[in-house]
């Protein structure tokens, strides 16, 4: 979930008359929400996924983080899936976003999938939910019941997203103040933090990190080659988990107590702060793990969705209708 650094300037909010009315409680989302209306609409999410995470399994870890992307800027409202025309700026080339989110094929496969099924019935915001649990369990993590019925936004929110998804040079606190604005919790931010167990990062996130003092030498030592001071560097790619890059487990949190956390923002979870004990806990109880984090992503989820009459059900996720 890592993202470049951004702008402090502050959020752009877009009126609610435009936007639709956002609630933060999922009392109006449902797990059986397509039980009738297109019954078959899980089923056909898990099997494009699958085969997807299969043939690429990073792609399991760019799901998760388009689902987080999404979230974070005006809830979970498919905003991010926006491509830029003359009335919408989209996110997808704000800084934390541009050269850096993935996915976006696979979402589209889904979606063409289900408009064949059941036109004009399942939200991009859903399948964009629902897409993030079935990659993790694909690579082995823990499954949850996903509350559905969001509906999809009528535009996108750029400054939102270059000042309200945290970066990785960010410190625990600042990593807090992100997640807490959002009302997740401190413990939410540890374990949502785990999704960093699979995936890559690109240099320009983590070329700071190797010449800091928390971190392993020898690990330092061993991305340097891939991550020189060369600008021509910054897209090369390093394992966010060392250890089992491709596999959803609690791997990535014995990393940290090693001091083998790729960003910044990664080792700041056990750099002698309130976090340690949490991580120290992941480390070695996974179940412990697995269960807040499927919590934490019924949470987020949940993170001002629109429902009702708002917004709409967008027939290509890339474009309103």
């Amino acid at each position: 979930m890592a993202s470049l650094p951004f702008s402090s300037s502050l959020l752009f909010f877009f009126s609610a008359a435009f936007l639709g009315s956002h609630s933060v409680s999922h009392a109006q989302l449902t797990t059986n929400f397509y039980s009738t209306s297109c019954p078959l609409a899980l089923t056909s999410i898990q099997a494009v996924v699958t085969a997807a995470v299969l043939v690429d399994p990073r792609m399991g870890a760019s799901l998760v983080r388009l689902h987080f992307h999404d979230c974070f800027v005006n809830g979970c409202d498919a905003s991010v899936l926006l491509d830029a025309s003359p009335s919408i700026a989209t996110e997808k080339t704000a800084a934390p976003n541009n050269n850096s989110l993935r996915g976006f094929e696979v979402i589209d496969t889904i979606k063409t999938s289900l408009e064949l099924l059941c036109p004009g019935v399942v939200s991009c915001a859903d399948i964009l939910a629902v897409a993030a649990r079935d990659s993790v369990v694909v690579l082995g993590g823990p499954t949850w019941s996903v509350f559905l019925g969001r509906r999809d936004s009528l535009t996108a929110n750029q400054n939102g997203a270059n000042t309200d998804l945290p970066a990785p040079f960010f410190s625990l606190t600042q990593l807090n103040a992100s997640f807490a604005k959002k009302q997740l919790s401190f413990r939410d931010m540890v374990a949502l933090s785990g999704a960093h167990t699979f995936g890559r990062a690109r240099c320009a996130f983590f070329r700071d990190h190797l010449s800091e003092s928390n971190i392993d030498p020898a690990f330092a030592a061993t991305l340097r080659p891939t991550c020189s001071n060369s600008s021509a560097d910054d897209n090369n790619l390093a394992n966010l988990d060392v250890s089992t890059p491709n596999a959803f487990d609690s791997a990535y949190y014995t990393n940290l107590l090693n001091r083998r956390g790729l960003l910044h923002s990664d080792q700041e979870l056990f750099n002698g702060g309130a976090a340690d004990a949490i991580v120290r806990t992941y480390s070695t109880n996974p179940s412990s793990f697995f269960t807040d984090f499927a919590n934490a992503m019924i949470k987020m989820g949940n993170i001002s969705p629109l429902t009702g009459t708002s917004g709409q059900i967008r027939r290509n996720c890339r474009t309103v209708n």
